[in-house]
């Protein structure tokens, strides 16, 4: 079976779980933005939770089957058609040989994961199916879905209509958004003023706002201590000589514009991080839409690693729901 791409959407590309274990190289681990919607996605049409599937950022592709499949659609609201006959979002359907998936206007969030029985079933490179542009990994040809294109399909059979997720299980990042921060290593690099007002002020998601990175605007300029930069850290305070990069690590260049990196970002450079999204909150900055107002909320690690426990039974429980 194959998928015939007729309209390809926004940035559709192929995203699984990613492809850990060569952040050390260079290469990021990618995978879907926003892993929660992605795993809902697979367990609503009875694929492995790490199959691949499509994410679709604000507009959705257009989609001709050729075969009969179990499909399903997280994430972001974006509302589904079957030959113009609308279908529910979180919630599995069947669409029939000849027919076409479309999509109508972005209601709420950034991106939508849609999900095929038996999982696209591209050619893996190094053990993901993952589009990573940059690098020319994974997805057709290493780059994002065009029309024309035939995505292969793996075997596996229907599933019943109307398995869904419950609206208590689907997480959203709201208005305005908080994310919450572990502070890290070059905290000590601001000073008392500048850390308090970072969590005091809101800030706003910018038009900048990719699988690379996300940049916010609109809070006070961050202040550093002074010092004597090292050699080979550049005159701007906010630069060190060189660092690691974890994700959903926050830069400040020239202590201006917070940038939270994220599934495709580098993995090391020459500034500073005042720490770092937790991780249970990573899924929610892949549904910011720009323009979104957005509170960084400071928290110690015993809430982030219970924040993380409660994101696993929220996962758990859909499994549960769905059996």
């Amino acid at each position: 079976m194959t998928l015939k791409i007729v309209k390809s959407g926004l940035a559709t590309t192929i995203q699984d779980m990613g492809r850990p274990g060569y952040f050390h190289l260079g290469i990021p681990e990618g995978g879907a933005m926003d892993r929660l919607s992605m795993r809902a996605a697979n367990m609503l049409v009875g694929n492995p939770e790490d199959a691949a599937g499509l994410e679709a950022v604000f507009m959705g592709p257009e989609i001709e089957f050729t075969q009969e499949a179990s499909v399903a659609v997280t994430g972001a609201e974006l509302p589904v058609m079957v030959d113009g006959e609308p279908r529910e979002t979180w919630t599995s359907f069947t669409v029939k040989p000849g027919q076409v998936l479309s999509f109508g206007f972005l209601q709420a969030g950034a991106r939508a994961y849609i999900a095929v029985s038996g999982g696209i079933a591209t050619e893996p490179d190094l053990g993901s199916r993952s589009t990573y542009p940059i690098g020319a990994l994974g997805g057709v040809e290493g780059r994002a879905v065009q029309p024309g294109d035939e995505l292969p399909v793996g075997d596996a059979p229907t599933v019943a209509e109307g398995r869904s997720v419950p609206a208590a299980l689907r997480r959203g990042p709201g208005n305005p958004a908080e994310l919450r921060v572990l502070t890290g290593l070059y905290w000590y690099r601001l000073t008392d003023t500048a850390g308090q007002q970072f969590f005091e002020d809101t800030w706003t998601v910018a038009a900048e706002a990719d699988r690379m990175g996300y940049r916010f605007k609109g809070g006070r300029p961050l202040d550093f201590v002074e010092r004597e930069q090292p050699f080979g850290a550049g005159a701007d305070p906010s630069n060190i000589v060189d660092g690691c990069y974890s994700y959903g690590s926050i830069q400040v260049p020239g202590g201006t514009e917070p940038i939270v990196l994220h599934r495709d970002a580098v993995s090391g450079g020459g500034y500073f991080t005042l720490g770092a999204i937790i991780s249970a909150d990573m899924d929610l900055i892949g549904q910011l839409q720009p323009n979104t107002q957005v509170n960084f909320v400071n928290v110690d690690m015993d809430t982030a690693l219970a924040a993380r426990a409660d994101r696993k039974a929220i996962i758990q429980k859909i499994r549960e729901e769905l059996g």
